[in-house]
């Protein structure tokens, strides 16, 4: 047994003894949680399901070359105002969008479409 082993089993029942006192002084009794087989099976088979987003109107839409600059420029400002803000989501979008417009100006064509 290693180091780390040992000390990592060491935390954890100091970990546990914690939790026994905490639940004896303030008398709470853990409890198994009780689930059905078809509950556990239904959560594993929706996770092999993602939802693909439909493209948007502005995706498609046609942007001249020479346009594609300083509207990647004005959606860099968006993204990095997005992350700034923490919204992450809104800043992975705008990223895409970018890469997406890039794509166009340099006249390289996605065979998914």
């Amino acid at each position: 047994m290693t180091a780390s082993m040992q000390q990592a089993i060491a935390e954890t029942d100091r970990r546990r003894q914690l939790q026994l006192a905490y639940n004896t002084r303030h008398g709470i009794t853990p409890e198994t949680i009780k689930k059905a087989i078809q509950d556990v099976l239904a959560s594993i088979y929706e996770r092999d399901y993602y939802t693909v987003p439909a493209l948007r109107d502005e995706e498609v839409q046609y942007i001249p070359r020479e346009e594609i600059p300083a509207l990647t420029a004005q959606l860099d400002k968006e993204m990095r105002a997005a992350a700034k803000r923490l919204e992450f989501e809104k800043a992975a979008e705008l990223r895409d969008r970018i890469a997406e417009l890039e794509k166009r100006r340099l006249g390289i064509v996605d065979s998914r479409r």
